[in-house]
């Protein structure tokens, strides 16, 4: 008696129950423990390694990634599940529920006497530690493996074993002191696998039958109630007679337990399990987005953002589990533009590239990034994000950006009071070998460098020079200036080597673009100029809230003049002539808009490019041949599945660039560029329309540049 009044008062004591529960239990799980070859003092043991509490972590939820409007980029998780209230769980699912599991769930407390009685005395008989368990040690056993972080966790979870049960049962005593049974039953429904891919009765009814779980019929209830037991064997896509046979099973009980009238039994019964047509799939990850690309970058600013965890592993956990809601700047009308544009101009068996990016000026906004070869491991697919740096690990690392970097060469000169009308002798060749330029570090000098130009030859100002991309103009205006200060507004502007992370070379080619740069970078440089000198950071992510709907940091809006507004205004006023009637852009010009742009063709032709903008957008656009060993553009390569005969910014690129604009400016405000300072102008008046003055004369030269050049 004695001994039986310890084991009363131990299980009174452990399990938290009054003295007659305590009783009961004693009675039930001693006697029991020893018919399966258990002692007391192992009971004794058990019962002293098991907390109070149940310590459960939050149950994982899918995080969204939403475009600038709210709709979907992608869902990204480990666990397809949203969790829902009891109030928003359809009466049907939580009476489908209780009938099938355990159906006087709310009338036993943690521990069903009867069931349990009945569980092991039959496991007994089978040699087996299985079943028994109520709906609340099912939620304890689901939160144990949710809690599981290694192998050795989760195997502990699931054991056949008796001190599995006492740790079920404790924590269950523990749950029903804690929560009403109203919670215990949602908790519940919100953890519990559904198959195919789906945690929790919210992701299920939307997945299988495109509703949430409040608006569930009879029939959807019950096929759902029934998969819990066996997640995979009664997948209804998968084995859709055995969902059958279960959800019939569980009418059947329900019917039974007086839920459900006959009518309504057959009538459910009568009703096909499930409508194919209506199955949404689960579409997890970037990879099946309609934004692949974009969505892995912006997937890569979360992972370094220390605000979602101490290190990377913690935040991609995070990132698939917490229920995040991330917003992003992707405009979707701009998108679709920037994609119907490389859709027009290119095809997917084309043995070339083409990207292009599109910034909003002024807020480094990133509205669209789209690519001609589509995401994948297939034929004629990639996992390279052509618009990005190499640091990003699907990044590819850049192109030489050719004559596009002839924009920094005119800001920095601008900006050391020489105007615009600034004439130079330009010839079809120059001889610079062994010529003297001044960098950062001291001075460079090429020893054997004898460039031409690709377009004409002559005395230019400034603004013919860029208008018709003259080389030797512009490597004698960046002698005047200085390697050094292009690099420097270059570097504000947000430039650097996309490959290797660094500053991009001063060499004494450097204004003809031989760094490696990307369309994003590119874009959002020029965007500059268009924002009067603004620099903003380039902006994906544009807030972050967790599960609570609280916001999470995120990197801010980083927006600082790097330019004076009328130096910027300077560069506008120049790159507006490339896009007149004889420029290199002066074919791409459309509608109303205040255009300035520049295009830009590497040695040999091994890329093209055409950066331009707006006041109220800037683009970048590149067309490149991104397989070693990389050849001419000319030769053996293909755009729009035709061999590619003008190999030049404007000729190849442009009309990419062109296509994207003219849709993504569609329906935005007309705004227009600020006229810059008779200091800037020079002799050149603010109504001038050609540069006038200057003497052209037109020698076009074949055959290679010897260095990027227009």
């Amino acid at each position: 008696m004695r001994a039986a009044g310890q084991r009363v008062r131990l299980l009174t004591r452990f399990f938290g129950v009054s003295a007659l529960a305590g009783a009961l239990t004693a009675g039930l799980v001693i006697p029991l423990a020893g018919m399966v070859g258990v002692g007391s003092q192992q009971v004794v043991d058990t019962l002293h390694r098991v907390p109070q509490e149940l310590g459960a972590q939050p149950p994982e939820v899918r995080t969204r990634v939403l475009a600038a409007d709210g709709s979907l980029i992608a869902y990204l998780y480990d666990e397809n599940r949203v969790p829902v209230d009891f109030s928003q769980i359809a009466p049907s699912m939580r009476q489908a529920t209780i009938a099938i599991e355990d159906s006087r769930f709310y009338q036993h407390g943690a521990l069903d006497l009867q069931g349990t009685v009945r569980a092991l005395i039959r496991n007994h008989a089978d040699g087996t530690m299985q079943g028994g368990s109520d709906i609340t040690q099912q939620y304890v056993k689901l939160t144990l493996l949710e809690n599981a972080r290694t192998r050795a966790e989760q195997q502990a979870a699931v054991a056949p074993t008796y001190q599995r049960k006492l740790t079920e049962l404790r924590y269950a005593i523990a749950i029903e002191q804690t929560y009403s049974k109203d919670q215990i039953l949602a908790k519940y429904l919100n953890l519990a696998n559904f198959g195919d891919g789906t945690y929790g009765v919210q992701a299920a009814a939307q997945h299988y039958f495109g509703v949430n779980a409040a608006d569930l019929t009879l029939a959807q209830s019950a096929m759902l109630a029934g998969i819990v037991k066996n997640p995979s064997g009664y997948d209804p896509i998968t084995n859709p007679e055995r969902a059958v046979e279960r959800r019939d099973t569980v009418l059947d009980r329900m019917l039974q337990l007086g839920v459900i009238s006959v009518a309504q039994a057959n009538s459910a019964l009568r009703t096909p399990v499930i409508d194919p047509s209506r199955v949404r799939p689960i579409l997890n990850g970037c990879a099946n987005s309609a934004y692949p690309f974009y969505c892995e970058y912006v997937v890569s600013k979360l992972l370094r953002n220390p605000a979602l965890g101490a290190t990377t592993q913690d935040r991609d956990r995070y990132v698939k589990t917490g229920g995040l809601t991330v917003w992003t700047s992707l405009d979707p009308r701009i998108q679709a533009a920037a994609q119907a544009s490389i859709d027009k101009h290119t095809k997917v068996s084309d043995n070339t590239i083409a990207a292009v990016t599109v910034v909003e000026p002024g807020t480094g906004l990133v509205k669209a990034m789209v690519q001609s070869a589509p995401y994948g491991n297939g034929r004629h697919e990639t996992a390279y994000n052509y618009n990005v740096e190499k640091s990003y690990a699907g990044g590819y690392g850049g192109f030489q950006n050719g004559s596009t970097m002839k924009a920094f060469t005119i800001a920095a000169a601008i900006q050391q009071g020489i105007p615009i009308d600034y004439r130079i002798n330009a010839p079809a060749q120059i001889d610079l070998s062994g010529v003297r330029y001044r960098t950062c570090h001291g001075w460079t000098r090429d020893m054997n460098y004898q460039p031409k130009n690709s377009t004409r030859s002559g005395d230019f100002t400034m603004v013919d020079a860029a208008r018709y991309s003259v080389n030797t103009y512009f490597l004698q205006l960046s002698r005047k200036t200085g390697l050094c200060a292009i690099a420097k507004v270059a570097s504000r502007l947000g430039m650097y080597n996309a490959q290797t992370m660094g500053p991009l070379d001063q060499v004494v080619s450097m204004t003809l673009g031989v760094g490696y740069v990307t369309p994003l970078m590119l874009s959002n440089a020029y965007a500059t100029f268009a924002a009067r000198g603004m620099y903003c950071e380039p902006l994906l992510v544009t807030a972050i809230t967790d599960l609570g709907g609280r916001s999470v940091d995120t990197p801010a809006q980083s927006c600082k003049q790097v330019l004076e507004p009328w130096v910027a205004d300077g560069v506008n006023r120049v790159l507006s002539a490339v896009m007149r009637p004889g420029g290199t852009g002066g074919n791409l010009k459309f509608g109303r808009w205040d255009l300035a742009g520049k295009t830009g063709t590497i040695n040999q032709n091994l890329a093209v490019w055409f950066s331009g903008y707006t006041p109220n957008l800037a683009a970048a656009a590149v067309v490149a041949d991104a397989t070693p060993p990389y050849t001419n553009l000319m030769f053996g390569h293909r755009l729009d599945g035709q061999d590619i005969v003008d190999p030049t910014g404007s000729g190849t690129a442009g009309p990419i660039w062109e296509t994207t604009m003219r849709g993504a400016l569609h329906g935005l405000p007309l705004e227009r560029f600020t006229a810059p300072p008779d200091k800037v102008l020079g002799s050149l008046s603010s109504s001038s329309t050609n540069g006038a003055g200057s003497t052209p004369t037109n020698t076009p030269t074949s055959g290679p540049t010897n260095g990027p050049g227009g």
